[in-house]
């Protein structure tokens, strides 16, 4: 299973609010959309004919470098599928965990200012709530840390 597009997922949601913001200037605002979208266009394009032309520099050819290659072909999707796994759910453990915690925060640390500002006793016990909610975070990198271990 082929998961690499779920890493552009973040610089997708990024570009897309680029695009908003840069979008409301107007006309000229549209002018260096469509130029950023031009220069990755041809980057792109250079990355592909540079993927589809390149050799590995240890290419070797001759029936046994074939089975050979056949060899490590077959045992190696094990292998990269396991480690490519773990490493994916990591990486969902610590982003959605940071992201999760970063809502709760927000709402905690807005509603603790609400409240400290009415009555300034309550700085400690605003502080746990935040405190607790910033956990959030911590604990999906502790997962995420168990499962870059494990791969």
């Amino acid at each position: 299973m082929n998961v690499a597009w779920i890493a552009g997922l973040p610089l997708i949601a990024m570009a897309a609010l680029l695009a908003r913001v840069v979008a409301r200037r107007g006309r000229t605002g549209m002018t260096i959309l469509a130029g950023i979208g031009a220069v990755l266009m041809a980057g792109a394009v250079v990355l592909l004919v540079a993927a589809l032309t390149a050799r590995s520099a240890g290419a070797a050819t001759g029936p046994a470098a074939v089975a050979a290659a056949k060899m490590a072909a077959s045992a190696a999707p094990s292998a990269a599928g396991s480690n490519s796994a773990a490493l994916l759910g990591a990486a969902i453990a610590v982003a959605a965990s940071t992201i999760g915690a970063g809502i709760a925060v927000a709402y905690a640390g807005a509603a603790a200012m609400a409240a400290m500002s009415e009555r300034p006793e309550l700085f400690g016990r605003a502080m746990v709530i935040v405190g607790l909610a910033e956990g959030i975070a911590i604990y999906g990198l502790i997962i995420g840390i168990i499962l870059i271990g494990k791969a």
